[in-house]
């Protein structure tokens, strides 16, 4: 019922004091969530509600039992991410300060401001100078709000500028990424259209280079459904390739590159990784392919267990326990986001990489058919089963013993 995505990241390189650098990635759709989604901490998908902090989503039209209570499905999304981040400030909170631009001094100011203290208690909790002290970095964080605010008020203007649609002198509107549709009805209609723009744009053939690139709509749409023939269809290609094609076409091939995605005929991963060229008929078939995976995914059922993280480099483990073993990936979702709750096991992943790391299911929960059966109950003393044959303390493991009652 619950699943996690990990399609499109962005990576930020760091540079620690040690002198090591590793890598931290971010789901791209947290980037690309509106302020108002990122508050609430998911977004709403056609079928589904997504968690930005982890990747997790909740199928709707799905009632989810919690603790005797039915939720639905966006219900069910708030209850996650009270559960598994406390709330969305306290997990931004924890993010990189290379993501949030926030000194670690900055953070602590905030988390306590969050929790409804005053200037006196903040100064005793920090210990640092007197509570005028904490009203002058309450003025620098106002500061930094208002800056904030001015720098997303330019960015969300250039990001319309550059989406707006622009009209010729004629007062005809040309639209920056055309409807297939309407892409047909502009391809030249005569073998004379044809031979005149071959002849204008390849005089070398349609398998030369192009002479230049066209101003008008039409001829453009030509030249660029000759120059996407130029790529397999079956094969998927990074950008080094794609550039190395055009590059023998035209000299910018950014732009050619550009036109091809925008007109629909490559597409590619969002974070550029991967282009392919554009197939309906493929695309209809995926669209089905996920249809059928998403009515398998709903026949498997949901199974509680113990699980274990190991660093395979020095042999240490995290062990713990889930009622839903499916989310176990969102726990390296993350790692990878740098916000798992236990440091040191963050800390070495920094430190060693996600290659370094296996992730391993240690027992599944047995469901009992009998009256009063607690599963979080039995799950508990599953987990307590595996701490105490692992032992994952100290040098062996990242878990912290638990206090006996």
């Amino acid at each position: 019922m619950t699943k996690n995505r990990y399609s499109g990241k962005v990576s930020i390189v760091k540079q620690t004091n040690e002198g090591c650098v590793y890598q931290m990635s971010v789901h791209d759709q947290f980037w690309s969530a509106s302020v108002e989604e990122l508050k609430r901490g998911y977004i709403e998908n056609e079928h589904e509600y997504l968690c930005l902090l982890c990747g997790e989503t909740v199928e709707k039209g799905i009632i989810f039992p919690v603790d005797d209570v039915l939720y639905d499905a966006q219900r069910y999304m708030r209850h996650h991410i009270e559960k598994e981040h406390e709330s969305v400030f306290d997990h931004l909170s924890k993010l990189d300060k290379r993501l949030t631009g926030l000194s670690d001094h900055q953070t602590s100011l905030l988390r306590l401001f969050y929790q409804g203290k005053n200037d006196n208690e903040v100064q005793k909790a920090m210990g640092i100078g007197s509570a005028s002290t904490i009203r002058n970095h309450r003025f620098a964080l106002k500061e930094k709000e208002r800056q904030a605010k001015v720098f997303l008020t330019m960015m969300e203007l250039l990001r319309e500028s550059d989406k707006q649609t622009s009209f010729s002198a004629s007062g005809s509107v040309k639209n920056s990424k055309p409807a297939k549709e309407s892409q047909d009805s502009a391809l030249p209609a005569t073998e004379k259209e044809v031979a005149e723009l071959v002849s204008k744009y390849f005089p070398e053939g349609t398998d030369g280079s192009l002479a230049s690139f066209p101003r008008k709509h039409k001829h453009r749409l030509f030249v660029l459904e000759q120059i996407a023939q130029r790529f397999d269809p079956e094969h998927i290609y990074n950008e080094k390739e794609v550039n190395a094609v055009l590059e023998e076409i035209y000299a910018d091939h950014v732009t050619l590159r550009r036109y091809l995605i925008d007109y629909a005929l490559l597409d590619r991963k969002p974070d550029g990784s991967q282009y392919w060229v554009n197939d309906r008929e493929q695309e209809e078939s995926q669209m089905d392919r996920k249809q059928e995976l998403k009515q398998m995914y709903k026949e498997v059922k949901t199974e509680a267990g113990v699980y274990q993280i190991k660093n395979t480099k020095n042999g240490k483990v995290f062990v713990t326990s889930s009622r839903n073993l499916k989310t176990m990936n969102g726990r390296k979702f993350m790692l990878q986001h740098g916000s798992h709750t236990n440091r040191e096991l963050q800390k070495e992943w920094n430190e060693f990489g996600p290659e370094a790391f296996e992730f391993e299911v240690l027992e599944v929960l047995e469901i009992k058919d009998v009256p009063y059966f607690d599963e979080a109950e039995e799950l508990e003393k599953l987990e307590d089963k595996w701490l105490e044959k692992l032992t994952p303390y100290g040098e062996r493991g990242y878990n912290k013993e638990k206090k006996r009652k």
